[in-house]
């Protein structure tokens, strides 16, 4: 059962990020809100990927989330009504407080197939100076197109977003018992067909992101919980799901790959997950996502307490 909360907008039109905003005093880009059953289930998978394990019980009361992840058309009537620059927009100055202590010129993590499986060649991410939810793959690319889902975005940029449509972001263990509750696992996805990371075939539909919604929903109404894109949650990165390793983490998170740098979970996997590398398009599948940069393959969309909860317009 989905309720919908309408977000306000500015009267007049606006072209945001290269879309058009037509002018309306209330919000087409709704969000459409889906009730999550309060549920207990094994969080983790014994069988999975290291840090998947050990899998254990977990416990999330009701609660709601969208049916899709947020798109650029969703994001862009944020940015009219608020004026909001996103952490790739700004990039990092070496003395801001709470950054990496380095300077980051504005832009962000965009995928690159290489063009031989050489390991010489195997480095298929670039850091491109200019892009962000604006220009995807950077500032000579295209303009983001409406309905796919926003990309380049950190935890604080989706914070904000959620902020303004009055959600949040869910817990990673909101979000996986959302996806396993509903069998998500082998579901139809937006994945990589072919050998990683040189050929993605298609097969599927799409090379590279897709609208969201293209893939039939799960039992429970959702849509894209494997693949796509990965989703920010709110929670800190483990690596693993041990009491150990959670005291370890703390709030910052910890990821032995990236040991200095605050991280999240991820989960979900993206368009570029497959069966011959990074078998994550599953409910269980999590990965850390840093806070200081985006990239070209995470989204997210939003949970909110059913309590608090309203069909209401902001």
């Amino acid at each position: 059962m989905a309720t919908t909360l309408r977000t306000s907008l500015i009267a007049s039109a606006a072209v945001v990020g290269g879309l058009t905003l037509a002018s309306n005093t209330r919000a087409d880009a709704t969000l459409d809100w889906v009730a999550i059953p309060a549920s207990c289930f094994e969080l983790g998978d014994a069988r999975g990927y290291a840090e998947e394990r050990p899998a254990r019980e977990a416990c999330a009361e009701d609660f709601e989330l969208t049916r899709t992840e947020v798109t650029n058309e969703q994001f862009a009537r944020f940015v009219s009504d608020t004026g909001y620059v996103t952490r790739a927009e700004r990039g990092w100055s070496a003395q801001e407080p709470g950054g990496p202590g380095e300077t980051i010129p504005a832009g962000s993590a965009v995928f690159e197939a290489p063009e031989s499986i050489r390991p010489e060649a195997l480095n298929w991410w670039r850091f491109e100076e200019g892009a962000n939810w604006r220009k995807p793959s950077g500032p000579d690319g295209p303009d983001a197109a409406p309905n796919l889902p926003v990309v380049h975005v950190t935890r604080a940029d989706a914070e904000a977003f959620a902020r303004w449509a009055g959600g949040r972001l869910p817990t990673e263990t909101e979000w996986e018992s959302a996806a396993q509750s509903a069998g998500n696992d082998g579901a139809d996805a937006n994945t990589w067909q072919g050998r990683f990371p040189v050929a993605d075939t298609g097969r599927d539909g799409f090379k590279g992101l897709a609208p969201v919604a293209s893939f039939e929903a799960n039992a429970l109404g959702l849509h894209d919980m494997i693949g796509n894109v990965w989703e920010l949650t709110a929670t800190p990165y483990t690596p693993d799901h041990s009491d150990d390793a959670r005291r370890i983490a703390g709030a910052r998170g910890f990821d032995p790959a990236q040991p200095a740098d605050p991280v999240i979970v991820i989960k979900g996997g993206s368009f570029l997950c497959a069966r011959d590398f990074c078998y994550r398009f599953r409910a269980a599948a999590r990965q850390a996502q840093n806070l200081y940069t985006g990239t070209s393959h995470v989204g997210f969309r939003l949970a909110r307490t059913r309590a608090t909860s309203t069909a209401d317009s902001r």
